[in-house]
């Protein structure tokens, strides 16, 4: 068995001992006091993924955060062999320019540059963005795009691209980027899943309950072998461990104590108007309710009440977390990007932890 990756989050959005809202229409900012995405805390988190083993760190992208390329290109200068998962939207720029500052980004650090790539948000932050195209529009320029940029990637002559959505002329890149940056890639439709099948290195998922899990990344390698083509596959979850579980919850449930029902009401409101699957698919894990979060053994749902996009934290003693994460092992995830409520401080719980019982257990 191949060992896994761990990969933590950048808080470009704000950070906070409560939960911090996210996109897909959430509209709160934190259930407790702020901690804004100013450079030297950012910085802070990075290290503290550095020194506690993660791989890289992850940053969102959104009307909501900061941008991901210029923040951690200036982070990238404040660690030494820590990666950077850099959101990408290919409906923002054009895939040439793309194409090259990834490759610059390898140049400027060392090779320390993987790409998340977001086909696109909300129909109402796309258009923020000047982008008009619909749900399944995104996900088919992005299939071109990514058909653009991994061609100027292996150094292709100079070459003409016409597609319905992009086109081309006489492309080329000068200095490839050395490594070849890994893509990331996520979502739960049918046009997401032919897009990750075609170009993903990853496929990543929220974090359902290991089964709904495997289903999906069955679905993804099927599609994928048919193309000749193998794919990782991550996930993306909260984590809250403790040296004991009851330490654990209480951590867990004191991020609700207090929170006005009509805010979970309004919150929940605003997220099913959201057009993301992998969105419903979170909400369906409560359906809303605050009495039954604890959706699978130690996958506590109470985030999603709150913050759009991931909503779902493992929780309990370090052993226990260990032993989640090896469930999510054998439905066939590799690699597990988390994040924690702080996310400076969480990194040392886990780092401390947990990663030493993986590490005993075999998985890194």
């Amino acid at each position: 068995m191949a060992p896994i990756s761990l990969h933590w989050f950048l808080p470009t959005a704000s950070d906070s001992r409560g939960i911090v809202g996210g996109g897909h229409g959430a509209s709160i900012q934190a259930t407790k006091t702020l901690r804004g995405p100013r450079l030297p805390y950012l910085v802070q988190v990075a290290q503290a993924a550095e020194y506690n083993g993660f791989e890289s760190v992850l940053s969102p992208t959104g009307l909501w955060c900061q941008d991901a390329w210029l923040t951690t290109a200036a982070i990238s200068q404040h660690t030494k062999r820590l990666k950077f998962l850099v959101a990408l939207r290919p409906g923002a720029m054009s895939p040439t320019l793309a194409a090259q500052m990834a490759a610059t980004y390898q140049d400027l650090t060392g090779g320390r540059l993987n790409v998340n790539v977001v086909a696109g948000g909300e129909s109402t932050e796309q258009r923020a963005f000047g982008d008009f195209l619909d749900k399944d529009g995104r996900y088919a320029r992005t299939g071109e795009f990514l058909d653009i940029v991994s061609r100027l990637w292996d150094h292709e002559p100079p070459f003409d691209y016409r597609g319905e959505h992009l086109a081309v002329e006489q492309a080329r890149l000068d200095f490839p980027p050395a490594p070849r940056p890994q893509v990331y890639f996520g979502g739960s439709s049918a046009a997401a899943a032919t897009v990750a099948a075609e170009h993903a290195d990853v496929f990543l998922t929220w974090g359902e309950p290991p089964q709904q899990a495997k289903e999906k990344i069955d679905r993804i390698r099927e599609l994928a072998r048919a193309r000749g083509r193998s794919v990782r596959f991550g996930i993306r979850l909260h984590t809250i461990s403790r040296e004991t579980s009851a330490q654990a919850w209480a951590v867990a449930e004191g991020m609700l104590a207090g929170v006005d029902e009509r805010m979970i009401q309004e919150q929940q409101e605003a997220l099913r108007r959201s057009e993301s699957e992998g969105q419903r698919r979170m909400l369906d894990l409560h359906g809303g309710s605050a009495t039954k979060l604890q959706v699978h053994p130690g996958l506590w749902a109470g985030v999603g009440l709150l913050r759009g996009g991931a909503g779902t934290a493992m929780v309990g003693s370090h052993r226990e977390v260990a032993d989640l994460i090896a469930e999510y092992v054998a439905a066939g995830i590799d690699e597990f990007v988390l994040s924690g409520y702080p996310c400076l401080e969480e990194a040392y719980w886990f780092g401390e932890g947990v990663r030493p019982l993986l590490q005993a257990d075999g998985l890194l």
